[in-house]
Formats: structure tokens, C-alpha cells, sequence
């Protein structure tokens, strides 16, 4: 047994309860943190297993271990998997919670100690089961469509961890797909009886956050005309997908940290709490771990949502899949449907598919999506051609965007700092048209997306490729200015990978 603060020095490296072990971008094994629970009462041994992250003990019906001691309390303790093993809490219980015979109110647990509550003895017992992740045979699971051994190998752990209930973080860039694999892991869970129900932070300004999420009590702020549920109460015995976690603001982090641990919520004005049983899945296309480091994001709060992570591919990492997906769109999307439902597009000419695989897809499957819809209104028969896809498709670089464009140096009269401006081909501006035919919020990525692509690949050929010259005149560190060469694939030109600091 020991406290905490002791646990931290002691084991400053445990594994999460449950993760998949990646080798570069590829997950290789999935390893379960599993515990056991043997009670003795009465002369009666039972042996309970668990997988999930919060076990809670007492003598009512909704706790995952009911013990039938009249020397129990109702809701007496509580054991919870963190990064450093498992912690019980007592929960204000009357006869108290003990570890080896010495009552606590906190302590880490050790393998083989006895927990006694009331009249009731039990020995706890951990293990760790590593299974290898051996790609699926399948090109399809639920609405994910993929036959890359990226998608085969995703499959695999989707089916693992789906029936576990183990909370699930899924990254990707936008529009990979994240929702897509969240309602997939709901529909094989056994909350699939049940709706998921979906939040976007990115979508609802900061000061409703609270409200949609956790719900309100009438009065309690200004337009709170009447008593309102919020999405936790809402997807009781469900699944709660929480899309853009990384936009969460800081002070409701705790909030959400507490109806993890706690398995309940209070409504904005509320006085009470109320129990929830709700299994969260989140997505982001930030990296939260950056966000912990650099005090954005919460690191206890991080811990608990990552119980799974699982990382989607982009679009330009299996170029091989988008045959597939076009065809999938072309069979079962409305926009490709006459009047007799029959459907207008069948067939995709080679040079349009020529053209479709070789391009970047910087917005991923949501961009190939739009541009195979504004294909087949411009389709004139039953196939798609070259001249029906859009022009950033049609004339787009190797990175996706258009013709690559030449940094100069232009000073303004009233100011002393050089700003870049871009030679564009055509004399015009130095981005692409906004994609109007995008929601505000992925014309906005894709709009980002190009500006660091364009910048990076300037900066590098403005220093020679090197990348320590490059990354110091923009400021940031040169581990990220790397990442941002491997996103867009931006070679620095030089062989050694090491580029010198003079």
C-alpha cells in the first residue's frame, strides 16, 4: 500500500490500463490492464474480474461490486485506474475502508494486499494481457472503408476494444474520419441498443459549452427560461462522442475530469449531482500531448480520456483505399440518385482516377467527398471525367494545393520589417480562393494547411535546406518545423538527415 505521492516517485513509468503499442504509425500489440477481486464473506469465496477504469463497491444495486454485508455501506469505496496503478477512495463510508488492516481514505493499491469493507475480506490481483494486433481480412467495418493494411490493421483493435467499454481518444487531421470510427465502435459496443450522442466543442461558443454538455437548471443564467438536459444525461446507458477535445476550455476541464471519475454530473445551478453510466469517446486533430506540455490541456484529464488511442491515417497514406471509397460514394450517397433512384454515375474515366489518386487530399475523405459530388453534377453522362473534377484536383501540386509559388521580399514604405508577399503565376493573390463549397470550418483548415505547406517549403529553399537555420527564423522549435515537413511530405534536399547549425 502506498499513498499517491509515494506512488509517483516510485513508478514514474506505469502503463496506462489499456493501450496500443504503435511502431511508428502502425499499432503492433493491445495490452489490457485487468484486475481481480476475491471476496471471502460468510465462508463464501467469489472471484469478479474488471476491465474498466472506475470500480465501485457498496451494498446498492448500481455499483459494479454489490456486497451483500449489512456492515457495508451504500456507496462505500471506490477503486479507479490511473497512470500509476489503481487508487481506492473511501467514500465517507461508516465502518471505514482498510489495506492490510490500516483504515485509509486514499491508497495505491498493491498485488496480493486485502481490502476490507465492513465484515467482508478481499484480495485484489492485476495482470496485463498483450494481444497482437493482426490486421483484418476485411475492407470494410460499419461505415470505415479501407482495404490498406493502415485501415486492416485499425479493424483489428476496433473489434478488440469496442465490446470493452474502455473510454477512446481517436486523432486524426480533419476529415479522416474520426466520427465515423467513434459511431462504428458504439454500433459493436454493447451500448448499441442505445443513440450516440455527438458534441463538437470547435461548433458551440465557449459560454454554452457547459450547459450543452452538463444541462441547466431554470434561472440559473440568463435565458434559462426552463430545466434543460445536457448530453451527459442524454446518452445515459449510451455513448457521448466529444469531437474537437483539444477546443474544450481550460475551466471546464475539471468538470469533465470529475463525470469521468465520478460517473456524475450537476447542471449548470443545480445543487445536486446525478448519477450517469455513459461511456465517453473524443476525438482531436491536435496533439494533446504538445497541449499537456505546454499547459493547455489538463495532464490528469489527458491520462483518463486516453485509456484507448487510436490514430487514423490520412488520406494520402493509402491512396489505394480512394477507388474504393468512390465507389461506395457513388452507390450509397443521394447526390448520385435520378428521380427512378437509379444512380447517374457508375464509372470514373482512368485519367479522373489518375488524377484522384495522385492528389494530396489535404481535407482527407470529407474533401474527396465534396469533390465527388461536384463531379457528378457536372458529369454529362454516366462517367466521370477529368474535366468534371474541380481545379485544385485537376492542376493541384504533389502537396494538393496549386502550382507551387515563389517567396520575394517586399518592404513597405512605413515599416522597417521585411514582409514575405508570394509571385503567384498569375500576379495574384498568394493563397488559393477560399473553398466555398466547404463549411466555414474546414475552408478555414484547408486554408491553414496551405499556408504552412507554402511556408515551410519556402523557408527551406530560402536556407539551402537547412533546417535549423529555417526553423530558428520562424520561430518555433525545430522538432515541430520537422513534423510539419513530414505532414506535407517537404523534403529539405539534403542527404544528411542531420543538417548542420552553421
Amino acid at each position: 500500500m502506498t499513498t499517491p505521492s509515494e506512488q509517483r516517485r516510485k513508478f514514474p513509468d506505469i502503463p496506462p490500463p489499456t493501450k496500443v503499442h504503435y511502431d511508428g504509425a502502425r499499432p503492433q500489440t493491445i495490452q489490457v490492464r485487468v484486475c481481480r477481486l476475491v471476496t471471502h464473506h460468510n465462508g463464501v469465496r467469489e472471484e469478479h474480474p474488471f476491465d474498466q477504469s472506475t470500480i465501485r463497491i457498496g451494498a446498492i444495486s448500481d455499483n459494479d461490486l454489490v456486497l451483500h454485508d449489512e456492515t457495508v455501506s451504500r456507496a462505500h469505496c471506490r477503486i479507479e485506474q490511473d497512470e500509476l496503478g489503481y487508487l481506492i477512495r473511501d467514500l465517507g463510508s461508516t465502518n471505514g475502508t482498510y489495506v492490510n488492516a490500516v483504515r485509509i481514505r486514499e491508497a495505491y493499491l498493491s498485488p496480493g494486499c486485502t481490502i476490507s469493507v465492513g465484515q467482508t475480506d478481499m484480495q485484489f490481483y492485476t495482470s496485463q494481457d498483450r494481444v497482437e494486433v493482426v490486421p483484418s481480412s476485411k475492407n470494410r467495418l460499419g461505415d470505415i472503408i479501407g482495404k490498406n493494411v493502415k485501415m486492416r490493421e485499425l479493424y483489428a483493435v476496433i473489434e478488440k476494444i469496442a465490446p470493452t467499454g474502455a473510454t477512446v481518444i481517436i486523432e486524426g487531421e480533419t476529415g479522416t474520419g474520426k466520427e465515423v470510427v467513434a459511431q462504428t465502435i458504439h454500433k459493436l459496443s454493447q451500448r448499441a441498443s442505445q443513440s450516440m450522442m455527438v458534441f463538437d466543442c470547435g461548433a458551440v461558443p465557449k459560454n454554452l459549452i457547459e450547459s450543452e454538455l452538463f444541462g441547466h437548471e431554470k434561472g440559473s443564467f440568463t435565458g434559462a427560461i426552463m430545466t434543460r438536459q445536457g448530453l451527459f444525461e442524454m446518452a445515459h446507458n449510451s455513448t457521448l462522442f466529444i469531437d474537437e477535445l483539444g477546443e474544450l476550455p481550460m475551466e471546464l476541464q475539471p468538470k469533465l475530469l470529475r463525470a469521468l471519475e465520478q460517473r456524475e454530473i450537476r447542471r449548470v445551478g443545480a445543487t445536486r449531482s446525478l448519477k450517469i453510466d455513459v461511456r465517453i469517446i473524443a476525438a482531436t486533430n491536435r496533439q494533446l500531448e504538445e497541449e499537456v506540455r505546454a499547459g493547455r490541456f489538463r495532464q490528469d484529464l489527458y491520462y483518463r480520456l486516453s485509456v484507448v488511442r487510436l490514430v487514423l491515417p490520412p488520406l494520402r497514406e493509402r491512396s489505394d483505399d480512394i477507388p474504393l471509397l468512390i465507389e461506395s460514394f457513388l452507390s450509397e450517397h443521394s447526390y448520385n440518385r435520378l428521380p427512378d433512384g437509379s444512380r447517374k454515375c457508375t464509372s470514373v474515366s482512368g485519367d479522373a482516377m489518375e488524377l484522384l489518386t495522385k492528389y494530396r487530399w489535404p481535407g482527407n475523405i470529407r474533401e474527396l467527398v465534396n469533390a465527388i459530388e461536384r463531379a457528378v453534377s457536372f458529369a454529362s453522362d454516366s462517367q466521370i471525367r477529368a474535366e468534371d473534377l474541380p481545379d485544385n484536383v485537376r492542376i493541384g501540386d504533389s502537396h494538393g494545393f496549386l502550382p507551387p509559388v515563389q517567396p520575394v521580399i517586399e518592404r513597405q514604405p512605413s515599416q522597417d520589417v521585411p514582409r514575405p508577399v508570394v509571385d503567384t503565376p498569375s500576379g495574384g493573390n498568394s493563397m488559393s480562393e477560399p473553398r466555398l463549397e466547404l463549411p466555414f470550418k474546414d475552408a478555414k483548415d484547408l486554408w491553414i494547411a496551405q499556408f504552412e505547406q507554402k511556408y515551410v517549403a519556402s523557408l527551406l529553399k530560402k536556407h539551402k535546406g537547412n533546417i535549423s537555420h529555417a526553423a530558428r527564423t520562424a520561430d518555433i522549435d525545430r522538432k515541430y518545423f520537422r513534423k510539419l515537413m513530414r505532414k506535407y511530405d517537404i523534403d529539405s534536399g539534403k542527404d544528411d538527415p542531420v543538417d548542420d547549425e552553421d
